[in-house]
């Protein structure tokens, strides 16, 4: 693919809100995870959790809009001025030239969650102030978005699980290559509800104890919740990195298990890589999906050992944010970037024990190098699979 400008992004995840915060915990090896329960449950987690949601003046303008889904993009929105960038991009472009393409995958299901609590003793009724399409609905983000920025280009939500906002950076770059549209804001946001987190628990994936990507005792997940939005032009004017290439592929193995072998995983970085013109060498640092689950952190890793071998520098960054599901390949992406900036691979966070059974080259402490190109996995149930591959601004 032609190289695509990314002319601006940003991240609001548990490490704070906005690059700088984010990119001040991954260099000081900082955890945003804290045990905590959420809405009442007792399951002993932990959890990366966004704050600043419950006191966030929202706009009476969009009142409708009102849930905690739509609150984290917002807050998404406000950072790092990410707004005002796509204003000025819809002015360059016009309106009708920028698209909103955005991954999740249970949106603003806490808000039905709520109010089937508050719902009619008689008649089972839900009560009327629950407002499901512009909240609780797949494209209840992607229309906050648009309607918010006023952006009148093609917009959709992917949902392909935790893929769902990586996929959605080559969606973009499609339309773009196609002539479709001119510039797009891309990214995921997915919030903290009961179905996740029960979810998680009936499926034993979700940890009493802190994540652990790569450790010979990890036991699961630590969910978290996030908002990342990127700013992909034709012809940027001053991007802060570009997109070389995006591999995607569908393995269907399982509904909820990887496959063994990273079979699917295999193709979407062959994939990237074919896209981006380049050799496995040449990718300088790899961002892993790296769920701390045994199955998954075993597959990927089979699956990395055979695309690029044993040296390429590696970590998960859920030690530090929790797996934010939908939200989570548009945060790896921005971490992606944030290292390409600062020339500097975080380290992976709560290894006590590496796994021997683990080859890769992970990282446990920060490695401070120049990086000209990184990649970033994500891997989604149903065997859903994308990886990404960034290049510095020269």
């Amino acid at each position: 693919m032609t190289p695509l400008g990314v002319s601006d992004f940003t991240l609001v995840t548990a490490l704070g809100h906005g690059r700088a915060a984010n990119w001040a915990a991954l260099a000081e090896g900082r955890s945003g995870l804290v045990r905590a329960e959420f809405e009442g449950t007792t399951l002993g987690s932990w959890l990366g959790v966004v704050d600043g949601l419950d006191t966030l003046d929202w706009p009476e303008a969009f009142a409708a809009f009102d849930c905690r889904n739509n609150r984290l993009a917002e807050l998404g929105l406000r950072s790092d001025g990410f707004a005002a960038r796509a204003a000025q991009a819809a002015q360059r472009w016009g309106a009708e030239r920028v698209g909103v393409f955005l991954g999740t995958s249970t949106s603003g299901i806490l808000q039905t969650e709520r109010a089937y609590r508050r719902r009619d003793p008689a008649s089972g009724a839900l009560p009327a102030d629950l407002h499901y399409p512009e909240t609780h609905n797949t494209y209840s983000a992607a229309r906050y978005l648009r309607t918010r920025l006023g952006l009148r280009g093609p917009a959709w939500v992917v949902s392909t699980a935790c893929s769902s906002s990586a996929k959605v950076f080559a969606d973009a770059a499609r339309l773009i290559g196609l002539g479709v549209i001119d510039a797009a804001v891309v990214g995921g946001v997915d919030s903290l509800c009961l179905t996740t987190l029960c979810g998680f628990h009936s499926l034993e994936l979700l940890s009493t104890d802190v994540c652990r990507p790569w450790d010979a005792q990890r036991a699961g997940l630590s969910i978290g919740e996030a908002a990342a939005f990127a700013l992909l032009e034709r012809d940027a004017a001053a991007p802060r990195a570009r997109l070389l290439g995006a591999g995607e592929s569908s393995d269907g193995h399982h509904m909820s298990s990887p496959h063994p072998e990273g079979a699917g995983a295999v193709l979407a970085m062959r994939a990237a890589l074919a896209q981006a013109g380049l050799a496995p060498e040449a990718i300088d640092y790899l961002n892993l999906h790296g769920t701390g689950t045994p199955n998954n952190d075993a597959a990927e890793d089979r699956a990395v050992d055979a695309v690029f071998g044993r040296a390429l520098p590696c970590s998960s960054t859920k030690g530090y944010t929790g797996h934010t599901l939908g939200a989570a390949g548009g945060v790896e992406a921005a971490v992606a970037m944030l290292a390409l900036e600062h020339g500097l691979a975080p380290a992976g966070l709560h290894v006590q024990t590496p796994d021997p059974a683990l080859h890769v080259n992970y990282l446990r402490e920060p490695l401070r190098r120049p990086l000209a190109t990184v990649a970033s996995n994500s891997f989604g149930f149903g065997g859903s699979n994308a990886c990404l591959v960034f290049g510095a601004v020269q």
